[in-house]
């Protein structure tokens, strides 16, 4: 795997040399715009609102839509005297709980592998950020923009997690959020029980996008058929409207406890297994 960007941390005196490595991957079928006659791609053009004429590169500007249908134009000269200077740098301003940030401020994470010179001040600050329970708070600039984020340790290893700044978060006093519903002691004890009923521990590899994959089924099916579309694999549910809160909980204890109840017996039967051999 190669790095995308190498620098530093940095914080007090303190310079720790590292390399940033992709920690996910966004794993989407690309698909390409065909005639359908031929099956020839279909490729896009610049085409301007006004005469739907195609526009050559030369000709296109930037600009900004400061009011509807006004614009100002940015030349190069404006983006540069905005620009801020890459420094290679995660420069840790404050450290902070990690239970004290919200987590929508956690955007995108990537892995930090020490550069054999910063091994040991990797090491420290991993254990440091351990113990303390804190993560460092840190502004970054990557591929020309500027970003907040977060340096946190993960196992054996420190994670750059981009951040959201504050004025990018959006306000939440529109939506219409019931504030304190009168609920009764019943439901909420049934609801509680069912959250019991449900609760595994964390497994993410049980996880997995069924929609990529189902599609990427239906991909292979018709390239092995020759493009004839596969059947259909069944009809999904519609939603129903909750009325009876009360029988509906009552209903998802009882299924929850059929489909609990295997994994019960499973572990049993294999307890007595371990007490016959030994």
């Amino acid at each position: 795997m190669r790095a995308i960007w190498k620098g530093s941390i940095s914080f007090s005196l303190i310079n720790i040399p590292i390399s940033l490595y992709p920690a996910t991957r966004r794993e989407e079928l690309k698909f390409r715009l065909l005639r359908a006659s031929d099956l020839s791609p279909v490729n896009y053009k610049r085409v301007a609102e006004a005469d739907g004429r195609e526009v050559p590169w030369d000709q296109i500007v930037k600009g900004y839509e400061y009011e509807k249908g006004r614009f100002v134009v940015l030349k190069d000269e404006d983006f540069k005297r905005a620009d801020i200077e890459a420094t290679q740098s995660v420069d840790l301003m404050d450290f902070v709980e990690l239970e004290e940030i919200d987590p929508i401020f956690f955007d995108k994470p990537y892995y930090l592998e020490p550069e054999k010179r910063g091994e040991k001040a990797y090491a420290l600050l991993r254990e440091a950020l351990k113990k303390s329970g804190k993560v460092g708070i840190a502004k970054v600039i990557i591929k020309t923009r500027q970003h907040l984020a977060a340096v946190k340790p993960e196992k054996n290893l420190l994670v750059l997690e981009l951040m959201h700044f504050a004025e990018e978060i959006i306000d939440t006093a529109e939506l219409k959020i019931p504030a304190a519903p009168n609920l009764g002691a019943k439901e909420l004890e049934m609801a509680t029980d069912l959250v019991g009923k449900m609760s595994n521990p964390w497994e993410p590899s049980k996880y997995r996008d069924e929609y990529r994959h189902a599609l990427l089924e239906t991909v292979h099916e018709k390239v092995a058929s020759g493009g004839k579309t596969p059947a259909a694999r069944g009809t999904p549910k519609k939603p129903t409207n909750v009325v009876d809160l009360v029988s509906v909980l009552q209903e998802s204890l009882a299924h929850a406890g059929k489909t609990a109840a295997p994994a019960r017996r499973k572990t049993t039967t294999a307890k007595r297994r371990l007490r016959k051999a030994a």
